[in-house]
Order: C-alpha cells, then sequence, then structure tokens
C-alpha cells in the first residue's frame, strides 16, 4: 500500500474566483471530511498531488493540520475535461483498521491456447480491505485457456484480508473463437452499412429542418 506525505494549507476564502486563485498558485481546493468531524477545507500542491494521484487508491498523510493522523483517500477528483488539470479534491478521512470499499484492477498474465480470443468484461472489480493497507490490484492467469472457458469474479485469488464486494458471478473474462477471415468482412460490411445508414438518415433530418426553416422565413416575408 503506498502512502505519500502532502502539505496542506487551511483555505479561507470561496467561490469561483478564489478558486482560480489557488489554481494560478499550483494549488488544489480541496475537502478534507469523515469520522463525524466537520468538513474542513483545504489546499494541496498541484504537482505533489498529481503524482500522488497516479497510483491507484494511494493513501495520503495530509500535514500542517490539526490533528495528529490526517490519513485519508480520494474520494472524489474532478479535473478539467479539456486540459485535464486539477479542479478539485474531494478526500475521507480514514482509520488504521477500517474498512473501505475500493476499485482495484485485474491484471490478465499469461497466454491463452491456439484458436482463441480473449475478452476482457472486467478491468477492475470493488473489494472491501483494510484502508490502510490496500492491494495494488489482483493477478490472474489465463495460461493455456482454451476457447469457451470463462473467469468470473469469485474466481479471482484476492489478497488476504480482502473481500470481493462485486458480484461473484460477474464475468470478467471469456475465451471465445477466432472469427474467419468471411467473419470479419461480414461484420465490417456490416458495420459500414449501419454507419451509412445513420449518416443517410442524418442527411435527410438536416435537409428537412432547412427545408422547415426556409419554409418558415418565405410565411414571414409575405406576411410582412
Amino acid at each position: 500500500m503506498s502512502e505519500v506525505r502532502i502539505a496542506a494549507e487551511p483555505r479561507t476564502e470561496f467561490g469561483k474566483g478564489a478558486a482560480r486563485r489557488v489554481r494560478r498558485a499550483g494549488k488544489v481546493p480541496a475537502v478534507l471530511y469523515g469520522h463525524g468531524t466537520d468538513p474542513r477545507h483545504i489546499t494541496l500542491p498541484g504537482h505533489e498531488l498529481m503524482l500522488a494521484l497516479k497510483t491507484p487508491n494511494v493513501l495520503l498523510r495530509v500535514d500542517g493540520l490539526s490533528g495528529s493522523d490526517n490519513l485519508a483517500l480520494p474520494k472524489s477528483v474532478q479535473r478539467d475535461p479539456i486540459k485535464g488539470f486539477l479542479e478539485h479534491v474531494d478526500l475521507i478521512v480514514v482509520k488504521k483498521g477500517e474498512k473501505v470499499n475500493v476499485e482495484i484492477s485485474v491484471t490478465l498474465t499469461g497466454d491463452i491456447a491456439p484458436g482463441g480470443v480473449l475478452y476482457q468484461e472486467l478491468v477492475t472489480v470493488e473489494v472491501q480491505t483494510e484502508a490502510t493497507h490496500i492491494p495494488e490490484g489482483v493477478e490472474h492467469s489465463v495460461e493455456g485457456l482454451e476457447v469457451g472457458a470463462h473467469v468470473t469474479a469469485g474466481d479471482l485469488n484476492l489478497p488476504r484480508g480482502t473481500e470481493l464486494v462485486t458480484d461473484p458471478e460477474a464475468t470478467v473474462l471469456t475465451i471465445a473463437p477466432e472469427r474467419s477471415d468471411e467473419e470479419v468482412e461480414a461484420l465490417e460490411t456490416a458495420e459500414a452499412d449501419v454507419a451509412a445508414e445513420a449518416a443517410e438518415e442524418a442527411a435527410e433530418e438536416a435537409g428537412q429542418a432547412e427545408e422547415h426553416g426556409g419554409s418558415g422565413e418565405g410565411e414571414s416575408s409575405s406576411s410582412q
């Protein structure tokens, strides 16, 4: 479990203008809450926070605030939809020994048997685990799996002390037969036909809208 120390400063100004000033200074507005405490509005150093958040479920030890044990997990991260920079972060306080629900990654290892194609349905699963010992993920070997095989969430070998929250019957992966060249060509043709029909319908709708718009303008002119 990765733990990162990060320095925080209390935040006393609020609103969009104040948030923009915080970001211009290279910091990120954040809220720290949980365990019955009042939400604390803080700012965090933008670069250090960005690096920390590259680790899934990173445990942050927030320094510079009152209280001796400010451990927190990122609960909600807001990013600029275009540029991707951090806009705001919600942090939830956790305690040693406390159980939390988190998403962990599913990594597949090995090679399947020839003649099959692997389709991974789930890349993460939800688990319950100790807040200070969150596993980085779970690995599952697909070595030698043949066509028709499938793996469910319940088949995953989770780390000790970690319990599955995702439905155990949820499909993680399946092994399907390889498509023949004829099947691939037929599929591509069908997809092209669907795209052409959609484009044709869109053009017809655009033409009808333009026609209605033009007739409306003509009626307006004649009424004058």
